[in-house]
């Protein structure tokens, strides 16, 4: 310590002083500093040569001026002062936390005459305090529950985020055993949180259930720390509770709202998919059943047959048919009344307490036996005309298990059930008349079939007793245009085979290269003016029906020569390809479109640019097809516009 000739007599303290870690720094009662250690110098940034002489002031803020005098009037007073917390400042202007003790300086005739201290820097403790401050603000403030116990399972802190999850105030929950926030059946989750705890381990974020002072069951969300004290040992735990009953509940109403979504879109799909009535029925009536929740569900669909008489079709859906089996069917009650005739729908609590109810004979409510119902909603089906098809009914033993939500998700899969309804009746309607219109073609075919065989017979027969002329020029042109008719009443014929499933094939094994020789040859006598070239492998045996494969090839080059008049040119090819015979029919025409080349095996379909300009029925290609297919095979056509058309079919090699 550097010494001031003030105060001769601190000399003989200065090694004591210098080695001291804490400041001690001396001013007499001008308020001048007379003496400077080391660890002020370090403290407050002056060396000794600075700071001696000056004004103890500069190390007190101007706030802080006031406090001094006092201080001073109490060490004029010879009082001692220990462990006075303020604030210092370095020669920066930085406030430094410091705890003084303050002591008079005498002189030899007990006179005061200055003071000593002592400057302890307490910075470290002062972030410590306002750390712990702070800390606790935040454990007051939040919506947590923030709770610590013993590794016993004695609560010894609970904030008021605690107090407002569990309902417990501070005092009751405090020394209170932490398993009164247990369920009875949650006790073990205790046990093996503890056990967790004592290995030092943190238990993160856990969803579990726990009770509140009232008896009610919350889910929580649950972070478990460990306690430790300086020596790190685990002398306790600390919670944080977080209430997620609300996120728990959006997220099981969220999932339940997704389901019905999932649920209404399949039914949706999966009726309007579906043609026959008494699986659209079913469907509806299983789906809407879960989509309200209800112990059973019925639907009663109104029918008319061909005698315009009307019954009764019905599905159920919960309970076995045999739960109905005895009993009559709903009739136009007062409480059926508004679903039979459209009025709206009927959502009862307790359909007992409804005015409507008991009151037709002969049962005045429920039959004896019959399911128990309070809960009941009834939704009418009807078309988009306002005609009710039928009714969705639905029924609980308990009250109030329909709600609003229950009847617009029922009202949405009854509008989808009436399309689908209208769809089946409407497609049960095409195929009657479809069955009426191949029965009328199989007879009117085969009616026609016998005196046009005549007649062509009596034709040819004609022409060959008829000089040249023009009576043998009409008769020739007659042949040919009866030609065309016998093909056109064959094919008509052979339709109305394919759709009885009465088309015979005779197999055999075929040598579909002699086969095309033999075509070939008939084909350029009928068309002279065109060139047919042909690639074909000598042996390419087939298991297959003569006349039909010679059918299918000849419609083929007709229809090469019908639609590509301008081109002269044909190619066919026999091929064989991984064990089948692969054989193709090219023209070089205008080619066929996109859209034609999905519809053209189609039955009595024509390409539309063709259809002013060829004539036929289009049957051809559709006879064609369910030849191939009936043989095993595949028919197909590779086409672009401009590019002419290559039809291609492929049979097993035999």
């Amino acid at each position: 310590m550097i010494k001031s000739a003030h105060l001769p007599d601190l000399f003989t303290l200065q090694s004591i002083f210098e080695g001291i870690q804490d400041a001690i720094y001396c001013h007499d009662l001008e308020f001048r500093i007379t003496n400077w250690n080391p660890a002020a110098e370090r403290m407050f940034g002056y060396n000794a040569t600075e700071i001696l002489g000056q004004s103890i002031f500069l190390l007190i803020p101007d706030d802080r001026h006031a406090e001094k005098i006092k201080l001073m009037q109490e060490i004029l007073n010879d009082t001692r002062i220990s462990h006075f917390r303020t604030v210092r400042l370095d020669c920066s202007g930085k406030k430094i936390p410091v705890s003084l003790s303050f002591s008079p300086i005498k002189n030899q005739d007990g006179k005061i005459i200055g003071t000593s201290q002592i400057a302890h820097d307490i910075s470290f403790e002062h972030q410590a305090e306002e750390k712990q401050s702070m800390l606790a603000a935040i454990i007051e403030s939040s919506e947590d529950a923030i709770i610590s116990k013993t590794l016993d399972g004695i609560i010894t802190t609970w904030n008021k985020g605690a107090e407002h999850i569990f309902g417990y105030t501070e005092e009751e929950a405090v020394g209170q055993p932490i398993s009164i926030l247990l369920p009875a059946d949650r006790l073990s989750e205790e046990e093996a949180i503890i056990a967790s705890l004592r290995r030092g381990e943190r238990v993160g974020h856990i969803q579990t259930i726990r009770k509140t002072k009232d008896g009610r069951l919350l889910n929580i969300s649950l972070a478990v720390s460990p306690i430790k004290n300086r020596d790190g040992v685990v002398i306790g735990a600390s919670k944080v509770a977080r209430n997620i009953t609300s996120q728990k509940e959006s997220e099981r109403l969220i999932a339940k709202h997704i389901e019905r979504l999932e649920l209404l879109n399949v039914v949706g799909r999966s009726i309007n998919g579906s043609l026959d009535l008494q699986q659209i029925l079913q469907q509806v009536t299983d789906s809407t059943t879960k989509l309200t929740g209800a112990a059973f569900g019925a639907f009663f669909y109104n029918q008319v047959n061909q005698k315009d008489e009307s019954y009764w079709l019905y599905t159920l859906s919960g309970v076995p048919k045999e739960a109905f089996a005895n009993f009559p069917m709903p009739r136009n009650t007062t409480l059926f009344h508004p679903t039979f005739s459209g009025a709206g729908v009927v959502r009862s609590d307790d359909v007992t307490l409804d005015s409507r109810y008991g009151k037709n004979g002969p049962f005045f409510g429920k039959p004896s036996g019959h399911l128990p119902v309070v809960s009941y909603l009834a939704v009418p089906v009807k078309t988009k005309s306002g005609e009710v098809i039928g009714g969705l009914f639905f029924g609980h033993q308990d009250r109030a298990v329909f709600k609003e939500e229950h009847e617009e998700l029922v009202l949405t899969v009854a509008s989808q059930a009436a399309i689908a309804i209208e769809n089946s009746r409407l497609f049960k309607e095409v195929q009657e008349l479809s069955a009426k219109k191949d029965e009328f073609i199989a007879m009117a075919s085969h009616e026609l079939k016998t005196p046009m065989t005549s007649l062509f017979g009596f034709l040819q027969l004609a022409n060959r007793h008829v000089v040249e002329g023009v009576s043998k020029n009409l008769i020739e042109k007659s042949i040919k245009q009866l030609q065309k008719m016998i093909v056109l009443v064959t094919d008509l014929f052979d339709v109305s085979k394919i759709q009885a499933g009465k088309l015979q094939l005779n197999m055999e094994c075929l040598n579909l290269g002699l086969l095309v020789q033999e075509i070939k040859e008939s084909f350029l006598q009928a068309h002279p003016d065109h060139n047919l070239t042909i690639e074909i492998l000598e042996e390419s045996f087939v298991h297959a029906d003569r006349m039909r494969l010679e059918q299918v090839l000849t419609n083929l080059l007709n229809n090469a020569v019908k639609y590509a008049p301008e081109q002269k040119t044909i190619e066919l090819k026999v091929l064989h390809v991984d064990k089948v015979v692969h054989t193709s029919v090219k023209d070089f025409g205008p080619g066929i479109s996109e859209e034609n080349q999905r519809h053209i095996f189609g039955q009595f379909y024509q390409a539309k640019e063709n259809r002013d300009s060829s004539s036929g029925l289009g049957l051809g290609l559709f006879i064609s097809k369910d030849i191939i297919e009936r043989h095993g095979g595949q028919i197909w056509v590779e086409s672009k516009p401009g590019n002419g058309a290559t039809f291609n079919f492929s049979l097993p090699l035999a």
